[in-house]
C-alpha cells in the first residue's frame, strides 16, 4: 500500500528538496506552500504523514497541527523550523506532533524520523484494531450458549462489569471461568488497561509471592534483577487469580492486605507501592468448605466474594451442546459449512454424556473428531468413553441403597476415590499431570490425593 506524505513550507527550495528526498525513499509526496493550501489537500485525500514548517504567513504550523489532529487524528505530523525554541517544541508535542526538526537538518536525520513516525502511526492503528478485536471477542461473543443458565449469567455479567467490586467465579474445571473474567474486564471501565491472568495452582509455593508482588535484585538466590510482579503489570486493570484456593495461608494474609490497603511491597523491598487493581478470583473448589476446614482465610473469602458468579457445568445445559459443537467445528475447520457437521446419532451420544471436563473437554473432542474423521462428526469418530456407558457426577443418588446393617461411609468413599485415581493413571499412561486434568483437578490437589492413599510413588 502506497504511503502518502504532504510537505508544507512557504519556501519552494525546502519543499522540493524534501519531495525529492522522500520520493527516492519510495513515498508518494504532495507539496503545499501554505497551511490553507495544506488543509485543501487534507480535505480531498488522506495522508500518512504531514511534514510542516512552523513559521509561515497567515495560518502557522502550530495552528495547522491542531486542525490536523481534529480532523485526522491518525495522521502523523513532523514539525520543522529555523527558529527552534524549547517552547515551540513543547507546544507542538502537546498538540500531538510526533517530533520536531530544527533547520538545517541532516538527510539521514529526516529519513530516520520519517520512518519512526510512520512506524509509530502503524503501531497505534494496530493497537486500536486489536483492542476492537479483543472487545468483540470477549464482549459475550466468546461465551456460547442460549440456555436459561447462560442467559442468567450474561445478565449478571452486564450488571457487575461496570462496577469496581471484586468478583469470585466458582465452577468446575473447564466451564469457562477465565472467559467470563475477560468478559467482565472488557465490559468494564478498565477495558483499555491490562487484563493479567495467573493460575495460582501452577506456581510453586516458593515463587508465588515473587510472581504476585515482584522482587528486588538480590532478595533471594536467582533474583539477578528487579522484577515487576503481576499486581504491577495489572495496574489500572484487572488481575484474574485462577485457582485462588491453591494460595498458601501465609500468602493469603498478604493478598488480604493488598485488597484492604490498596498497596503491596516487593520481595526484598523497603517501600510500599500503590495497587489500583480490580481482582477477579476463581476456583473449582468449594472455598466456603475450605474456610470451614481452615485452609482458606475467612476474611479473605469475604473480601473476594463481594459478588459471586456460579458457572454451570455442561451437563446442566445440554441444550447448548449443538451450538458449541458448531462453534468449535467452525474454529478448527475454518471453511463454510456444507451439509450436516454432526450426525443425529453422534449428537444424541454427546448430549447423553456427562462431560466431566465440561466445555474444554467438548472442544478437545470436536477437534479430535475433525482430525480423525475429516468430515462429518459421526458415532464412529467419537471416543469410547462417549460411545459407551460412563458414570458421571450427575448420577442420581437413588442408584445406591444403604445396607440394613449399616456401612463405613468414609471407607466406602475412599475405596471409590482410590479406584478412580488408579483408572485416571492407567488412562493417562502414568502421566500424573494428564491424569489430574482428566479428573478436573489441579496437579497439586491430585498429588495430595495420591499421597493420602500412599500412591504418590507408584
Amino acid at each position: 500500500m502506497e504511503i502518502r506524505i504532504l510537505v508544507v513550507d512557504d519556501e519552494l527550495s525546502m519543499r522540493e528538496f524534501l519531495a525529492i528526498l522522500l520520493k527516492r525513499e519510495g513515498y508518494a509526496v504532495d507539496q503545499a506552500d501554505s497551511a490553507q493550501k495544506a488543509l485543501e489537500f487534507l480535505a480531498g485525500a488522506s495522508y500518512d504523514l504531514v511534514i510542516s514548517d512552523v513559521k509561515m504567513p497567515g495560518l502557522d504550523g502550530i495552528a495547522l497541527l491542531g486542525k490536523i489532529k481534529e480532523s485526522a487524528p491518525d495522521t502523523a505530523v513532523l514539525m520543522m523550523t529555523a527558529f527552534s525554541t524549547a517552547e515551540q517544541a513543547v507546544e507542538a508535542m502537546k498538540l500531538g506532533a510526533y517530533d520536531y526538526l530544527a533547520k538545517p537538518f541532516k538527510v539521514e536525520e529526516v529519513k530516520v524520523l520519517v520512518r519512526n513516525a510512520l512506524e509509530k502511526r502503524d503501531l497505534k492503528r494496530e493497537n486500536q484494531r486489536l483492542r476492537l478485536e479483543v472487545q468483540d471477542r470477549y464482549s459475550f461473543s466468546g461465551l456460547i450458549g442460549k440456555s436459561k443458565k447462560m442467559r442468567e449469567l450474561y445478565s449478571l455479567i452486564e450488571r457487575v462489569a461496570p462496577s469496581l467490586a471484586n468478583i469470585l467465579i466458582q465452577g468446575e474445571s473447564g466451564t469457562g471461568k477465565e472467559l467470563v473474567a475477560r468478559a467482565i474486564h472488557y465490559n468494564s471501565p478498565r477495558k483499555d488497561k491490562s487484563f493479567v491472568a495467573v493460575n495460582c495452582g501452577a506456581i510453586p509455593e516458593s515463587l508465588m509471592e515473587s510472581e504476585l508482588f515482584g522482587h528486588k535484585k538480590g532478595s533471594f538466590t536467582g533474583a539477578i534483577n528487579d522484577r515487576a510482579g503481576l499486581f504491577e503489570q495489572a495496574e489500572g486493570g484487572t488481575l484474574f487469580l485462577d485457582e485462588i484456593g491453591e494460595v498458601p495461608l501465609q500468602l493469603q494474609a498478604k493478598l488480604l492486605r493488598v485488597i484492604q490497603e490498596k498497596e503491596f511491597r516487593r520481595v526484598g523491598g523497603t517501600g510500599d507501592q500503590k495497587a489500583d487493581v480490580r481482582i477477579v478470583a476463581a476456583s473449582n473448589r468449594n472455598l466456603e468448605e475450605q474456610v470451614r476446614e481452615g485452609s482458606f482465610r475467612e476474611d479473605l473469602f469475604y473480601r473476594l466474594n463481594v459478588v459471586q458468579l456460579q458457572m454451570p457445568p455442561l451437563r446442566e445445559r445440554i441444550e447448548d451442546i449443538p451450538l458449541l459443537v458448531e462453534h468449535f467445528y467452525r474454529k478448527y475447520v475454518q471453511t463454510p459449512l456444507s451439509g450436516e457437521i454432526i450426525s443425529a446419532g453422534a449428537l444424541k451420544m454427546l448430549m447423553a454424556y456427562g462431560f466431566p471436563g465440561n466445555v474444554r473437554e467438548l472442544e478437545n473432542l470436536v477437534e479430535r473428531c475433525i482430525v480423525l474423521g475429516g468430515g462429518t462428526i459421526s458415532e464412529e469418530s467419537l471416543p469410547p468413553q462417549v460411545r459407551g456407558s460412563r458414570i458421571t457426577s450427575a448420577a442420581p443418588a437413588g442408584d445406591f441403597e444403604i445396607p440394613e446393617e449399616g456401612m463405613d461411609l468414609e471407607g466406602y468413599l475412599d475405596g471409590i476415590e482410590k479406584r478412580i485415581l488408579q483408572q485416571s493413571l492407567e488412562r493417562s499412561g502414568g502421566v500424573k499431570k494428564k491424569a489430574a486434568e482428566l479428573l478436573g483437578l489441579t496437579f497439586r490437589s491430585f498429588r495430595y490425593r495420591l499421597a493420602k492413599f500412599g500412591m504418590d510413588d507408584e
